[in-house]
């Protein structure tokens, strides 16, 4: 069913001044020097790459952190994006094209390939994998907290398995490894901004709100993974929601409109323990999780599972015990309400605070004015 909605609603609605990259090594102590750089460079990032599994293997895409004076017959050079180096840029003939720096047309290009690759693959969930990468693209960012200034998308730490065995992050190997070959087509791309890239498209291309989105984020090594705890647990009520959404910034409306992204997608006993999906529309943004869950009856699922509800009318849908407490709570509730009555409204706040959740902590040398507004494949 959720297929076919999503079907029948789409039917329905590089260059900077040349720089050199090598450098004349005069003497013999300089040369030697620069080898040593280079060494101590590479080696301890060896294992500092892309990891979708929990066991730590090897990485075809290092993190380098020097710059690095490189000479080459064909005139290759490294080239470096928002303060990361990230990859060799060669012209159509081999020759060098000078500092390459992605424009708007470049991160267009990689949105168009996450979205026919959304559109291609529909062997995952209800026949889209557009709710696990929003999934993704949310928990990467949801273990910013404000005090101590730390976690957030910057780095992509996600990769590794110390905070890709979080309990909260099962499942989302399947989000990382559907994104790899969009990373081996643009390497010039960070993890920490593919993912929160391919979070914007997957919103966009289910029929959401058009997400303004920035460039900027880096990747970081696995020194940098965030301890367990810090995203939502379902099982829990209203003042661990204000917790988990406060040590990150958010206020009462900002956390009922986060919550609307449970429209999409559906839980699984072998990841959270929970079952099913929050709407009968699961690939499909809209406003209906908040209209069911003021307009359906709901009683407690009995069952061998953790604590879960479902509507009592088909008992298809499930609510956990963290998403009755947006309408148990009266602060909560006159927001559900709202957003119930008005899915605009509910579209706005939504893109407002999807924005901010995706650069919480990101240290940008942008400004806001410079976000991008990428096309929808849907609006062609």
């Amino acid at each position: 069913m959720a297929s076919v909605a999503r079907s029948f609603s789409r039917i329905a609605s590089q260059t900077a001044p040349r720089s050199s990259c090598s450098s004349t090594l005069r003497t013999a102590t300089t040369f030697n020097a620069r080898r040593a750089l280079a060494r101590q460079t590479f080696q301890p990032s060896s294992r500092r790459g892309y990891a979708s599994g929990s066991s730590g293997g090897s990485s075809t895409t290092p993190y380098i952190l020097g710059i690095l004076g490189l000479a080459g017959a064909g005139g290759a050079y490294f080239y470096f994006n928002n303060g990361g180096l990230t990859q060799l840029k060669e012209g159509s003939s081999g020759e060098s094209r000078g500092v390459f720096t992605p424009s708007k047309d470049d991160y267009q290009k990689v949105y168009n390939l996450i979205a026919s690759r959304l559109e291609e693959k529909d062997d995952y969930d209800d026949g889209s994998y557009g709710p696990v990468i929003v999934r993704l693209a949310w928990h990467c960012s949801g273990t910013y907290d404000k005090d101590t200034n730390t976690g957030g998308s910057n780095g992509a730490t996600m990769r590794f398995a110390p905070e890709g065995d979080h309990g909260a992050n099962a499942g989302l190997k399947a989000a990382r490894d559907f994104l790899e070959p969009v990373k081996q087509k643009f390497p010039w791309i960070t993890y920490s901004d593919l993912w929160t890239l391919a979070g914007v498209c997957a919103i966009q291309e289910m029929q959401g709100p058009v997400v303004p989105w920035r460039p900027g984020r880096t990747d970081r090594d696995v020194t940098m993974c965030t301890p367990d705890g810090r995203l939502p647990d379902g099982a829990k009520e209203q003042s661990h929601l204000r917790a988990i959404f406060g040590r990150m910034g958010f206020d009462d409306r900002e956390i009922v409109a986060l919550s609307g992204a449970h429209a999409l997608g559906r839980c699984h006993t072998d990841r959270s323990g929970f079952d099913g999906p929050w709407s009968f529309s699961p690939t499909v943004v809209s406003n209906d999780y908040f209209r069911l869950l003021l307009g359906e009856k709901w009683s407690f699922k009995k069952w061998d599972g953790p604590k879960q509800y479902q509507d009592v009318a088909t008992k298809s849908l499930m609510m956990l015990p963290t998403d009755m407490a947006l309408i148990k709570d009266k602060e909560f509730r006159k927001h559900v309400e709202r957003y119930a009555k008005d899915d605009q409204a509910f579209f706005s706040e939504f893109r407002d605070v999807l924005v901010k959740l995706l650069e919480l902590g990101v240290p940008f040398q942008s400004k806001p004015e410079d976000r991008m507004s990428l096309k929808p494949t849907t609006s062609e």
